[in-house]
């Protein structure tokens, strides 16, 4: 595994191979990324696998700094794993040009996390923008738990007819059912509990859901889930997957969002 910390030194040696599968992370490596990660790997093409904790993206300096960072543990996993590159840029080498593509942001960006985190998904196009120019992947792995950026990224490719292919990959879930997060870190076995009650509460609304819509009541979901542990709900909302729009009826595409907090920790999903 060869590791570089600067996008010119990393452009050179990438630049003769015939194509790279791209997995972006912030870090703090989990079975997520492992999963991410080892599909790549099964393209047969060289996978680079990079760590950065992007500020655009944080609304609050303070969330930012606590972001969970592991970079010498995560190495190391990354070895074991046997990727060809690991990229650690600054923010510098990042930000310190301007991409030839400017982003698209879908109306779809205002919906859901776009409404409760301003500028967040700006910041994750920006960067994803930037990785995709200094790389030029032609695979990028992401996860369906961040599903609303998995649209966006999407969305933001076709607008702009870039190469790059993004592989849509399954939430992995620890056995308790919570997806897997870096942030689950951050939480107490209580906590962790209360988040696989939630779960379990949710997943089961669905299969209702899917029988009678009319069990869909926002008001009601928000109290059970207050009552389970929860310490704030940011949403509950059904949406249709393939086109991102909110469904008022029974519909086979759809997947339930939720956006919640047990204490200050942030947790999403779609299920």
């Amino acid at each position: 595994m060869k590791i570089f910390k600067d996008k010119h030194t990393l452009q050179k040696e990438i630049l003769k191979t015939k194509g790279i599968s791209f997995v972006p992370t912030m870090g703090a490596l989990h079975k997520g990324h492992i999963s991410l990660i080892k599909k790549s790997k099964k393209s047969r093409l060289k996978t680079l696998v990079s760590i950065f904790v992007n500020p655009k993206q944080f609304q609050k300096k303070r969330d930012f700094r606590n972001y969970p960072r592991k970079t010498t543990q995560d190495i190391k996993l990354l070895k074991k794993l046997k990727i060809n590159y690991l990229y650690i840029p600054t923010s510098n080498d990042i930000y310190g040009f301007k991409p030839r593509n400017k982003i698209f942001l879908d109306k779809s960006s205002k919906k859901l996390c776009g409404k409760f985190r301003k500028g967040h998904f700006e910041g994750v196009l920006n960067v994803v923008n930037r990785f995709i120019e200094i790389i030029r992947p032609k695979y990028i792995y992401l996860g369906k738990k961040d599903y609303q950026q998995l649209f966006l990224i999407k969305r933001h490719i076709e607008k702009r007819k870039i190469k790059s292919r993004i592989i849509e990959c399954e939430t992995i879930r620890e056995n308790n059912g919570v997806a897997c997060s870096s942030r689950n870190s951050k939480l107490s076995k209580n906590q962790i509990k209360v988040a696989s009650n939630i779960h379990n509460y949710l997943r089961n609304l669905k299969k209702k859901i899917r029988k009678n819509y009319n069990l869909f009541n926002t008001n009601e979901i928000k109290k059970d889930l207050l009552n389970l542990g929860a310490n704030k709900i940011d949403y509950v909302e059904n949406y249709n997957i393939k086109n991102f729009k909110r469904i008022i009826k029974s519909d086979k595409n759809f997947n339930l969002f939720f956006a919640y907090y047990i204490k200050n920790i942030r947790l999403i999903d779609n299920i």
